[in-house]
């Protein structure tokens, strides 16, 4: 069955305010404006925002509008492996904590197959969140030889796939594995959370078509700071 468009429109709005394109207190179209962007009577529309509404993704203000209200951000996990989604890179800033070439055996995430005098590019960073919340502690540890410029990039704006891309390092594969951590008293620290804390891990390897490990990253997510779900397409037969 095709799905309804009232449906369809709120799916779209809801994916920017996940996605964080739609901060909280932005506001969402109006009525009117749904009815000209989409063709749509002002009855469906309607039924648009109310459900935003209902779901606790927008408060509507009589008079006012309709705003996007505060809510955590939902992150599919198949996303974390899809080259593109890194590539793009995810609303906030960076805060560099360190930047620095070493040897991969004093690295503070390994770098698989790699012999322990091999140059390699360090990089700490904390990130935030659309509301300049600490979200996450990212540890890029990557191969000297792949990416020698790396130092030079603008290091709050850097990401790394869009990096390999644009100076032609032939990705071939992404592997993500997700663990859960209890937070020491440094991440904790820098997040802003208790020590101890559960949280989440992620560690992303970029290997080259030759099997090359030329980046590892480490990522811990700020407790309470997403909530994670996998979603797959379903069709009946």
């Amino acid at each position: 069955m095709t799905e309804p468009l009232y449906r369809r429109i709120r799916r779209e709005i809801e994916a920017k305010i996940h996605a964080g394109e739609l901060v909280p207190g932005s506001r969402l179209p109006t009525e009117n404006e749904l009815c000209g962007q989409y063709g749509v009577s002002r009855a469906t529309a309607q039924r648009v925002l109310n459900d935003l509404a209902a779901a606790g993704l927008a408060v509507r203000h009589r008079r006012h509008g309709t705003f996007v209200a505060d809510v955590t951000p939902q992150i599919n996990l198949l996303a974390f492996a899809a080259p593109e989604a890194a590539a793009k890179g995810a609303p906030g800033r960076h805060e560099v904590l360190s930047a620095r070439t070493i040897p991969s055996a004093d690295a503070v995430v390994p770098l698989p197959d790699t012999p322990a005098d091999t140059a390699v590019i360090e990089l700490v960073r904390r990130k935030f969140d659309v509301r300049d919340r600490p979200r996450s502690i990212e540890r890029h540890v990557i191969l000297f030889s792949a990416a020698p410029g790396v130092l030079q990039e603008n290091l709050e704006h850097f990401v790394s796939m869009r990096y390999f891309r644009a100076r032609g390092v032939p990705i071939d594969s992404v592997r993500v594995y997700l663990d859960p951590v209890c937070l020491d008293e440094t991440t904790a620290r820098l997040l802003d959370s208790e020590p101890g804390a559960p949280a989440l891990k992620r560690r992303r390897e970029t290997r080259t078509e030759d099997g090359t490990v030329v980046e590892t990253v480490e990522t811990i997510v700020r407790p309470g700071s997403a909530q994670f779900f996998v979603e797959v397409p379903f069709s009946a037969r």
